[in-house]
């Protein structure tokens, strides 16, 4: 069996993409998965020709008499990459790594089998394993792309303006401020309503580059020479380290790949590919060979008309005139869409990354009733605007953001590359033989764009980095506090037998070993744990202090699979003695968890005897006291009380009505 496609790995599931016809799906796929690398012709092409790292193609004030072997070498570059990263390593293999239909680098990890964690090891409770802190590091880099990409794809569209009119080139970056606080003050709104008409607009534009792509190549046809890959392999050869440099221009023509992946789940494999080779791929190549074709044709007519197209190769493909106004609208309008696909991934991702508990809870609405993947997280949405706008101010031009866009991208794909070794090795069983060659093949693409990029780090490559630093340091307190709290709570509790033991005698022994009389009150009570053996701390002191316990106690766990969603056997109830209930609520972290619905569903399943409105939730609020007696030493105990204060509460998070609330606070010392 090694090496053979499991029924898992060649079939993903598509099952919450209902009913839709193919070419429904693929439409739509236009319109949210298409958008980022569909917006790139606005400038990964001017990056190569026109900055500092990029080609010279004039020399001393005159055109290089290597101009066209550049030209053909860039578009070479630039097709071969767009085929063996996008089309090669992604629709064709990593794609096929899905969990139950969703995509992404942290559903990646969520494939990979875990292993059994050593007891003895009490040092590494909560700490983050190398593949798991490799994975989540990648998917921090993701969140730099989400706020560079609004602000690269929304300025490079507005900067059309200086094309038409120099007059207009003051007002750029205010129009790009307002887009950007529109499209981030829209979000509240969700997507369900104006998602319909993504993908018609989307079919305009790539339709649109198409025929400019078209228009540009009646220039030169000779461009076409370029899909020779030998003028790629010359043009590295030729060109030694600054080839190598300008590598981290090539890539921004490839910059939406690992958004393919990141929204599988929306559409499933096969519209995405259907997408791909139907009208982007074909669109996307064309602009870019029309692009290159006027850059020759202008080499042709000496430096000053080759000067103003390198300027800006994408504008230059319609006359200056009343025509560049229509382009910056459908350009702006794209770029929004493009936009809004990085935005929601953010919002997915964040998602994710709380189920599988590496951030806090966070205010998750979910803006449409038909598809459960559409949220808004307003914290996240925030802050993202904050650093979109922040970054437009500081950057000022598209070309100096483009130093700052890539490293995050191809760190991703190079982690995710590294993540699909580990899940078709492990997981699926392939055979070194097999799976090697691909991860070599893989790591070689996405380490040359990386390395190349990283000389850009000190031009604002920096970015990006250290806002994934930043990020997976929350990320890493977080999961360390939450591990440590867990394993507090579990050497807090006593055995559940031995409470219930006492119970049933109507009395409570303290941890001081003092029995108290305890009596049991008419109600039902609802303690949260994740501690299936032992007794909730907030239960014990609940008994302690107000030496009372319900007739009906409910001890339930909400448990987060490795899967997006738990389609069956979502609760289960375990009855104990002395009106004792074990109740199991498993979701998946794809979901909110929703405490109250997964009581009623218990309650109907196996007749519990009681209604939902008779339920008392009992809750723990925890005051951390970061002194240096704790494991986790006081500066990130600071850091992780100052994320659980600012947390969505647990009542909230868990949907719990706050008039059947009561809590009981807690000191303690991680």
């Amino acid at each position: 069996m090694s090496g053979t496609p499991s029924r898992r790995e060649s079939q993903p599931s598509h099952h919450h993409h209902g009913a839709a016809p193919l070419s429904t799906l693929a439409l739509a796929a236009l319109g949210v998965v298409y958008g980022d690398i569909g917006t790139s012709p606005l400038y990964a092409l001017q990056d190569c020709v026109h900055s500092e790292h990029g080609v010279h193609l004039l020399e001393n004030g005159a055109v290089s008499p290597h101009a066209k072997a550049l030209v053909l070498g860039l578009l070479s570059l630039f097709f071969w990459s767009v085929s063996l990263v996008v089309a090669v390593k992604y629709l064709t293999f990593i794609m096929r790594a899905d969990n139950e239909g969703e995509g992404g680098v942290l559903a990646l990890l969520a494939l990979i089998p875990e292993k059994k964690a050593d007891p003895s090891l009490k040092r590494r409770v909560g700490r983050i394993g190398g593949l798991a802190a490799l994975v989540v590091f990648g998917a921090c880099l993701l969140y730099g792309d989400g706020i560079i990409t609004p602000a690269i794809s929304v300025l490079s569209a507005v900067e059309g303006l200086k094309v038409a009119t120099t007059s207009l080139s003051s007002a750029v970056i205010p129009i790009t401020v307002v887009i950007l606080l529109f499209l981030f003050w829209v979000q509240k709104r969700g997507t369900a309503s104006i998602g319909r008409v993504f993908g018609p607009i989307m079919v305009v534009w790539f339709l649109t580059l198409a025929v400019l792509g078209i228009i540009g190549i009646t220039k030169n046809p000779g461009v076409f020479a370029a899909l020779n890959p030998l003028y790629a392999v010359d043009f590295l050869r030729e060109n030694g380290f600054h080839g190598f440099r300008v590598l981290g221009s090539v890539v921004l023509c490839i910059t939406g790949g690992e958004a393919l992946y990141a929204d599988m789940g929306h559409f499933g494999r096969r519209p995405i590919q259907t997408a791909w080779y139907g009208m982007v791929m074909p669109s996307l190549v064309l602009c870019y060979f029309g692009q290159g074709a006027l850059l020759l044709a202008a080499a042709n007519k000496g430096p000053v008309a080759l000067e103003a197209v390198a300027a800006n190769p994408f504008y230059s493909m319609v006359p200056a005139g009343p025509l560049i106004y229509p382009l910056v609208a459908i350009s702006a309008i794209a770029t929004v869409i493009a936009s809004q696909a990085l935005i929601s991934g953010a919002y997915s991702l964040t998602h994710q990354a709380v189920q599988l508990g590496y951030l806090p809870r966070v205010t998750v609405t979910h803006t449409s009733s038909e598809t459960e993947g559409q949220i808004y997280i307003p914290e996240v949405n925030g802050m993202l605007m904050v650093g979109c706008v922040g970054l437009v101010f500081a950057f000022k031009e598209s070309a100096n953001l483009a130093a700052a866009y890539g490293i995050a991208v191809t760190g991703t794909m190079a982690i995710t590359s590294i993540a699909f070794f580990v899940v078709v090795t492990r997981r699926w069983g392939w055979s070194l033989a097999k799976a090697l060659p691909l991860l070599v093949f893989f790591l070689g693409l996405d380490l040359s764009f990386f390395g190349a990029n990283l000389l850009k780090f000190f031009d604002g490559g920096f970015v990006p980095i250290f806002m994934a630093v930043g990020i997976y340091f929350i990320m890493y307190v977080w999961k360390r506090g939450r591990g440590l709290l867990g394993q507090y709570f579990i050497n807090a509790s006593k055995p559940l037998d031995l409470f219930l033991d006492g119970i049933s005698r109507s009395v409570y022994t303290s941890t001081k070993g003092i029995d108290n009389k305890v009596i049991r009150v008419p109600g039902v009570a609802v303690f949260l744990t994740s501690n299936p053996n032992g007794t909730p701390p907030v239960l014990m002191h609940h008994a302690q202090h107000n030496k009372a316990v319900q007739e009906i106690v409910l001890l339930v766990t909400v448990g987060h699979e490795r899967v997006p969603r738990v389609l069956s056997d979502r609760v289960s109830v375990s009855p104990l003695k002395c009106g004792f209930y074990r109740v199991n609520i498993r979701n998946g972290y794809m979901e909110t968890p929703n405490v109250p619905k997964g009581i009623d569903e218990a309650i109907r399943t196996y007749n519990l005897p009681f209604q939902l409105d008779d339920v008392t939730y009992y809750l723990g609020r925890e005051t951390l006291l970061a002194t240096t007696k704790g494991e986790m030493g006081p500066r990130a105990e600071s850091l992780f009380a100052f994320l659980t204060r600012n947390s969505q509460t647990a009542s909230r998070y868990f949907g719990i009505p706050a008039e059947q609330v009561v809590e009981i606070g807690m000191q303690i010392d991680l």
